[in-house]
């Protein structure tokens, strides 16, 4: 009965996905379109947009799996980063100056912003190429996240089909629709989401495991004290280094900051900063709090690790199977979540896939081909769609071992290299060309140093469970040198007239001709 209810679930999910992508195609005749939405996305679509764009199925499949296990309920505190830091202090800081000065620059993409704001087009081959190169294992992180939770419910299927499935449609109704298709698309899965999650945590808390939040807190007590320690126990460290990794990382990720170049106007930022952290809310800390229950649904094994095949990868999976195996009602809850599951990876997907495709044909291809029309770009913007969905899928059907060190790598060296210069370029009008160019190189020079140390003294195995370190240290290497290289180099400063049009306001259109 599970499969057969979750077949249905899938087939209504799909249609729905596909026909709001054919619907938006009459949206997306030029790149601006196709890319941006016409930069007019309103403040619900951007919020659930930036929202579901953060939240993969990685955070539930690897993520909490592995904090809720070695740091209990203190792992919560992550999420609680990730609303607080990554959604309402971003937000606050970003979105108003990244809208303005990429409207001032006529910057679509993130390497178009560096080459404006620095006047360097070679930053835009630079940036593109880090984008297109490090976003490829990110989306495989993905990928392996969902296959692994498929793989629970339809026992006996390859995760591989599964992530067939999931590129396919991410890439039926993104080439079809755009970023107007996945805008709409997220807020229709950000609600699955919204729901799946609250059904989850209402579930778990009942069930006779854990027996309400008072049961739930004595049990994890008797196992380990340090279980139930919100500061993060014996753990805080590990904590805290990958609390300042998922929710400062997104300040540099380009899929991130493209919601904030595509909203609509000013007015709707306030409104989408509010929705954007209560979303983040829920499914964050929500997250966490199921994970810190796999020790009363799990035994530990001789190692202290979690007594099942996969690892920590699977301890939410268990739990899910444990705890939702029994009774159509439960079934049916089972089916949610699994779509919630699909919904935060498809759009997670759909965000990395325009953000790669668009540093090819945008940044890439255009900078050889200026001639390039309208049309042939916005078709070339499809094909590298389907390009990256496929280079993902491969990747990810390598064999790795750790989805989470596997995406933390990728995000160090992506948000390592952009979030000083991005950051800088918004407020400092001292920032030179040189200091742009030492925070971009941050990234791959402070991940791939800190990469090869660690392995010639302890080996890949210990090198990779400190990815969340080297990502932390070249995104506050970034930050520093920045202003630092500046300073030394400020005789080289821009001209008053260039730093005027990026740092001026723009003009917004009156309401009516928006709509």
């Amino acid at each position: 009965m599970t499969q057969v209810i979750a077949v249905i679930a899938i087939v209504v999910f799909t249609f729905v996905c596909v026909v709001v992508g054919a619907l938006s195609s009459k949206q997306t005749g030029s790149v601006e379109g196709f890319f941006l939405a016409g930069r007019n996305v309103g403040p619900w679509l951007s919020a659930f947009s930036y929202g579901t764009s953060y939240f993969s199925a990685v955070i539930f499949i690897g993520y909490a799996g592995m904090f809720g296990w070695i740091v209990g309920m203190g792992s919560i505190l992550i999420g609680v980063g990730n609303a607080v830091l990554g959604c309402l202090i971003a937000w606050v800081v970003l979105a108003k100056p990244t809208r303005r000065m990429t409207h001032k620059l006529e910057a679509r993409t993130m390497p178009e912003f560096f080459a404006a704001r620095y006047l360097g087009p070679r930053m835009k081959i630079y940036a593109a190429l880090i984008i297109f190169i490090f976003l490829v294992p990110y989306a495989a992180g993905v990928y392996k996240g969902l296959g692994t939770l498929f793989s629970a419910i339809f026992v006996g299927a390859s995760p591989q089909m599964c992530m067939i499935i999931v590129a396919i449609l991410t890439g039926i109704y993104l080439v079809l629709g755009g970023y107007v298709a996945t805008a709409w698309n997220d807020l229709i899965q950000g609600i699955i989401m919204f729901v799946g999650i609250t059904a989850m945590v209402v579930i778990l808390l009942n069930r006779p495991e854990v027996g309400g939040i008072g049961a739930m807190i004595d049990n994890l007590k008797s196992i380990d004290p340090s279980l139930v320690d919100l500061a993060g126990g014996a753990m805080k460290k590990t904590l805290y280094i990958n609390i300042l990794l998922t929710s400062f990382g997104v300040w540099g990720m380009p899929q991130m900051i493209h919601k904030y170049y595509a909203i609509k106007d000013e007015s709707s930022i306030r409104k989408a900063t509010v929705v954007s952290t209560i979303f983040a809310v829920f499914i964050g800390c929500g997250a966490y709090f199921v994970g810190s229950m796999g020790r009363l649904f799990i035994d530990a094994g001789a190692d202290g690790l979690p007594a099942v095949e996969g690892g920590y990868d699977n301890v939410v999976p268990t739990i899910l199977m444990k705890a939702l195996s029994g009774g159509t009602f439960s079934v049916v809850v089972l089916c949610i979540i699994m779509l919630l599951l699909l919904s935060a990876s498809m759009s997670t997907l759909s965000a990395l896939v325009l953000s790669s495709s668009s540093a090819v044909t945008i940044d890439l291809i255009r900078s050889v081909r200026k001639d390039l029309s309208q049309k042939a770009q916005v078709v070339t913007l499809r094909v590298f769609c389907v390009v990256f969905i496929a280079l993902s899928f491969v990747f990810a059907t390598m064999n790795i071992s750790f989805i989470v060190n596997l995406m933390s790598f990728s995000w160090g060296v992506v948000a390592g290299s952009f979030i000083g210069p991005f950051i800088w370029g918004l407020y400092g009008k001292f920032i030179t060309k040189a200091g742009a160019w030492a925070g971009l190189l941050a990234g791959p020079v402070v991940v791939g140093l800190m990469l090869t140390i660690n392995i010639a003294g302890s080996g890949f195995a210990a090198a990779k469970s400190m990815a969340p370190v080297f990502g932390v240290t070249a995104m506050a290497v970034s930050v520093v040198i920045v202003p630092v290289v500046s300073l030394l180099t400020k005789k080289f400063a821009y001209s008053k007239d260039h730093l005027d049009n990026a740092f001026g306001k723009i003009e917004e259109a009156p309401l009516a001709d928006r709509n």
